[in-house]
């Protein structure tokens, strides 16, 4: 299958001033994209950066790749590069780079505008297209392929999960009968109708595919996975007063933000020894950032965007990523 070219989709970046603001602790710092897509925070953070400033970007999808080095769309700046790999992997990319402190992480979650408006990734039910929804087209197993090999209860348990859907086991049950019947789904069309006619109750103003469309792309990229070793590189990573900035857009992944965030920075008291001294903090929780209304009227997508902000402090870390 021919891909597209990848300059052919446009995307708006969420909560671009906001974040570069926030993540910038200084001007001549080293830096990391985690999730350079086309390149929209890296790009401002470079204007901003000084002579001695350095910003590493990271990406597992190749065609963000090909955005950052071919083409018009190409990054010529000096003080950029960019890795091909899953920001989980961050700490060991940058390993290989010589670099084992930053002074800010940047993770802009999720599926990218370029992704879902290209028919050919599979990632929307709006488009015609093969159901592949892999972020790293160059490795792991597409929808359509767990689709045709999983049982009934992995799939319901993946649509439940990752997509909240209340018609799960309905859904599961339809699209085994289906592939049992000699015709698996192969795309996003067939698996829309599967779904449509599996969940009885509509939501207003959502399509029913919604919810089984989010889980699937979840489950196929691994994002709760990576997006949790993610943060724990990032920390371990992150310089004293270095900051950490991540935008998620819907209710799993923020939670796994928050949680993480305030594991680090909320002090916890043992009732059983109350005359201790609170255990050191790895973070400072600085801020909860939503898109303005004027952002919103302007790119709709950025309705669920939450930027969370934090800290570096300089409480040493243990090994297991816990200030000591």
């Amino acid at each position: 299958m021919s891909t597209q070219d990848n300059t052919s989709f446009t995307h708006t970046t969420v909560l671009l001033h906001e974040t570069v603001e926030a993540v910038l602790a200084s001007p001549d710092g080293l830096y990391v994209d985690g999730t350079f897509g086309r390149g929209g925070h890296s790009r401002l953070l470079l204007q901003k950066l000084g002579r001695g400033g350095r910003l590493i970007a990271i990406d597992r999808d190749p065609e963000a790749i090909a955005a950052a080095t071919t083409g018009e769309t190409r990054v010529t700046d000096p003080r950029f590069s960019i890795c091909h790999a899953p920001f989980a992997s961050m700490q060991e990319e940058l390993a290989r780079l010589g670099v084992s402190q930053v002074d800010g992480v940047m993770l802009d979650l999720g599926v990218s505008s370029p992704q879902i408006d290209n028919p050919v990734r599979g990632f929307s039910f709006r488009f015609s297209g093969p159901l592949d929804m892999r972020m790293d087209t160059t490795r792991g197993e597409s929808a359509a392929d767990f689709l045709a090999r999983a049982d009934e209860r992995q799939i319901a348990e993946v649509i439940r999960n990752y997509g909240e859907e209340r018609f799960a086991a309905q859904i599961a049950k339809a699209l085994v009968a289906r592939r049992e019947s000699g015709s698996p789904v192969r795309s996003t069309d067939e698996l829309s109708k599967v779904v449509a006619g599996a969940v009885k109750t509509r939501e207003p103003g959502q399509d029913p595919a919604t919810r089984t469309f989010q889980a699937l792309r979840i489950h196929v990229n691994a994002e709760l996975e990576e997006l949790e070793q993610g943060l724990k590189s990032a920390l371990a990573l992150l310089a004293p007063g270095g900051r950490l900035a991540v935008i998620s857009f819907h209710s799993l992944e923020d939670r796994i933000v928050k949680n993480f965030i305030t594991a680090h920075s909320k002090e916890v008291y043992d009732r059983r020894a109350p005359f201790a001294a609170p255990k050191p903090l790895a973070l400072k929780a600085l801020a909860r950032i939503k898109p303005s209304e004027t952002e919103v009227r302007a790119n709709p997508r950025s309705r669920s965007a939450i930027l969370r902000v934090a800290e570096r402090t300089d409480a040493p870390l243990a090994q297991d990523g816990v200030a000591r």
